[in-house]
């Protein structure tokens, strides 16, 4: 891939897609706004997210991601009371929400992506949104899903009706995300722990939406948190413990960078946000503080030679 060596502004305002919506390089995540079993275990207060809400809505970050079924609806439902509390939501903030399927049986029709929108706005207090996304549609089958009366008729019908102003498509496997794009009918696609400094998985997929006018928001980029500092706190990468070849990779990376002053969270960051077929980055933005520490890490002067350097130590490792 052709990037920039030039550190990327995080508050650069990029279009979305075809759509004449303008986001922020930078996109807050805020699953981490919600608890989660055995992965987030303790939620922030609501003072915190607050705080966290007040270093958004008056920072150069314009743009921030939830979904349906974060945390069982919460982070969606602190989303609304911040709204709710600052009388709006800025003209040029733009919040993306996920249509899910039905967490307890699974289902994933028509019916089920209308009450998941329907969920949304009450939680969120809107009548309309700027953009849905199909969230995780490897959990149903595609003819399950582009059926009449199936999701994707659904979410044409939303369009149609005004009620959201553009439609993505938010998964994992990149074969699957592309023949999404190829429906022609999504402005953007999300792809998660697949572009990153030791995963390069989604180049297929971020030059095949190009190619269709789609943007492409790339969620992860710490893989997790792998990739967030050094020395690594964990070795679980893509939800699931990570190979030793990626392990050592991480490592040396980590060695490598801290040799010449650079926190690996920074050269993890701004390898997303250096791609210049990636729109916008979606980092987790559980707290005030990882919301300052993202705009530091983003604006961290890395050399050319280093990331040279990523690249030998990725493919020393057998990953590119």
């Amino acid at each position: 891939m052709v990037a920039t060596d030039e550190v990327v502004d995080p508050a650069d305002r990029r279009a979305l897609g075809r759509t004449g919506i303008r986001v922020s390089a930078l996109c807050a995540g805020t699953a981490g706004w919600s608890s989660v079993a055995g992965f987030r275990p303790r939620a922030p207060s609501m003072d915190e997210t607050r705080a966290a809400a007040r270093r958004l809505l008056s920072g150069p970050i314009r743009f921030a991601d939830t979904s349906n079924n974060y945390g069982g609806g919460e982070s969606e439902k602190r989303w609304g009371r911040i709204i709710r509390e600052h009388g709006g939501l800025p003209d040029d903030f733009v919040l993306q929400t996920k249509l899910d399927r039905d967490a307890l049986s699974d289902d994933f029709s028509g019916a089920r992506v209308r009450r998941s929108l329907e969920e949304s706005m009450m939680r969120l207090g809107v009548d309309t949104l700027p953009i849905v996304y199909l969230h995780d549609p490897e959990h149903t089958t595609w003819d399950e899903a582009v059926s009449p009366g199936g999701p994707v008729e659904e979410m044409r019908a939303m369009r149609a009706e005004g009620l959201v102003g553009a439609l993505g498509v938010a998964g994992g496997p990149i074969d699957l995300l592309m023949r999404y794009v190829d429906l022609g009918i999504f402005d953007a696609v999300i792809t998660h722990n697949r572009y990153t400094l030791v995963d390069r998985s989604a180049e297929p997929l971020l030059r095949h939406a190009h190619a269709a006018g789609v943007s492409v928001l790339n969620g992860a980029p710490y893989g997790g948190g792998i990739l967030a500092a050094h020395p690594r706190t964990t070795d679980v990468y893509r939800y699931e413990r990570a190979a030793p070849e990626l392990l050592e990779a991480v490592d040396d990376m980590g060695r490598a960078l801290s040799r010449r002053g650079i926190p690996l969270g920074a050269a993890a960051l701004q390898f997303s946000l250096r791609e210049p077929l990636i729109t916008s980055t979606i980092f987790g933005a559980p707290f005030a503080d990882h919301i300052d520490a993202a705009l530091d890490l983003a604006r961290f002067p890395i050399p050319a030679d280093a990331w040279t350097e990523m690249d030998d130590i990725a493919r020393t490792h057998g990953l590119l």
